[in-house]
């Protein structure tokens, strides 16, 4: 490749910043690919043409290894990670990242010149069944049961066995056996041993994220996940990577509820079904142009109920949902109302009333769940976040406590697809904007 000199990279990178051209065309007009142009920006940014200066130097074991740490603590990406540690050569740090990856820290550690030593270590060898040989299996035995017993405790959600684990449990085991013996049981290297006793040492820098994150995830009732936790750090200041946020909540144990399957209220057909208008799409430009509805069921005690507080799903559950919703109306609203073919639907009572207040009905396809896959992504919810989540003493306090999870459903509960606001946040914006 053509040597690039300062003020060639220089044109390049005042053309991107102009607007004249990606970084793909840019790297194509001067013969270089479109990440080292991207790479010149990103430098330039951050410390001026001093950024563009190569320095071609060794770096220290030590500096990888904080590299490589910072990447998988912060989630940062490799141009981002060269740009703090001014690494000149991103594709450097995916080198060191394989390297650690297949061969361990040892492998990380630069290569000194010339022929290798022809020195061979001195190892302490016994005589086959002699005493020493004996009290040394003996040992080795020892250690490895110690090492079995302890990894339980430290591994007990079934993570993988990492170099960070064995060494806590060499630590512990030290003032028993001797450090050669353990990491010959442990089948680690002696560095990268030291290396993370060098940082337990150290005092865990997001003692303070992990709280918050503790008081987010028990605040909603185990319902968030590491992604809306995320959002809700960002909300109170912490500048803190997604991934970053899923490492953390697997290190204390959180983990978001799961889901269950839903009711179905399909008997066939028992009246007219309506053609599928919505066709999935579910993007509406403003409030009640689209309606979903569904009825679910919760078995509790040997009693079956819905949200409108009715022991059997009969058609006035329906009836009475209805008329609550045309309460929201306001003039000129002709939304679409999409259901299932269930038969509450499929009614000629409940298509008058739909025709009585111009509002088009629009049903799925026969067994299709995706054609209502708003209403049942609701469901799934409600179901994993309330009725599996929770105890319930009686009936009386399972209905309050469905109002009060609507309520929060409404107001408080975040969706990553409404920018990190609630419905109720969003529908208030949104008309604000409007």
């Amino acid at each position: 490749m053509t040597k690039i000199s300062l003020d060639q990279k220089l044109t390049a990178i005042q053309k991107y910043l102009n607007g004249e051209g990606s970084f793909d065309s840019i790297g194509k007009s001067i013969g270089v690919r479109k990440k080292i142009v991207q790479t010149w920006v990103a430098f330039y940014n951050e410390y001026g043409v001093d950024g563009l200066i190569s320095t071609y130097t060794k770096h220290p074991l030590e500096l990888k290894m904080d590299v490589l740490k910072y990447m998988s603590d912060t989630g940062a990406s490799v141009l981002e990670t060269a740009v703090k540690f001014r690494i000149s050569s991103p594709s450097s740090i995916e080198v060191w990242r394989k390297t650690f990856r297949e061969h361990g820290i040892d492998a990380l550690n630069p290569k000194k010149k010339g022929r290798p030593s022809m020195k061979k270590q001195k190892k302490n060898t016994f005589i086959p069944g002699s005493q020493e040989d004996l009290q040394a299996e003996n040992e080795r035995l020892r250690a490895e049961v110690a090492y079995l017993k302890k990894l339980p405790c430290l591994n007990s959600r079934k993570r993988k066995i990492t170099n960070q684990i064995k060494a806590q449990i060499i630590s512990e085991l030290r003032t028993s056996f001797s450090l050669s013996v353990l990491l010959k049981v442990t089948d680690i290297p002696r560095a990268t041993y030291y290396y993370w006793v060098k940082n337990m040492k150290e005092p865990d820098k997001y003692n303070k994220t992990k709280e918050m994150i503790k008081e987010i995830y028990h605040s909603h009732k185990r319902r968030y996940g590491y992604r809306r936790i995320t959002i809700e750090l960002r909300k109170r200041g912490y500048q803190i990577n997604h991934k970053a946020v899923l490492r953390l909540m697997n290190e204390i144990g959180l983990k978001a509820t799961v889901r269950a399957k839903k009711y179905r209220s399909f008997k066939g057909d028992v009246g007219k079904i309506a053609p599928n208008i919505l066709e999935r799409n579910f993007t509406a430009s403003k409030p009640n142009e689209k309606w979903a509805t569904d009825i679910t069921e919760f078995q509790m005690y040997g009693e079956i109920i819905a949200y409108s507080i009715n022991k059997r799903p009969v058609f006035h559950l329906v009836y009475e949902m209805l008329q609550q919703g045309l309460g929201c109306l306001n003039d000129g609203d002709k939304p679409i109302l999409h259901s299932d073919q269930g038969w509450h639907y499929q009614m000629r009572k409940y298509r008058e009333i739909l025709k009585q207040n111009k509002i088009k009905q629009s049903m799925s396809r026969k067994g299709n769940c995706l054609d209502n896959a708003v209403i049942e992504n609701f469901f799934g919810l409600l179901k994993s976040e309330l009725l599996y989540n929770e105890e319930f003493s009686s009936m009386d306090q399972f209905i309050e406590k469905l109002h009060e999870y609507i309520h929060y459903y409404n107001y408080e509960r975040i969706k990553i697809k409404l920018k990190g606001l609630s419905p109720v946040q969003y529908r208030v914006q949104s008309s604000l904007a409007a």
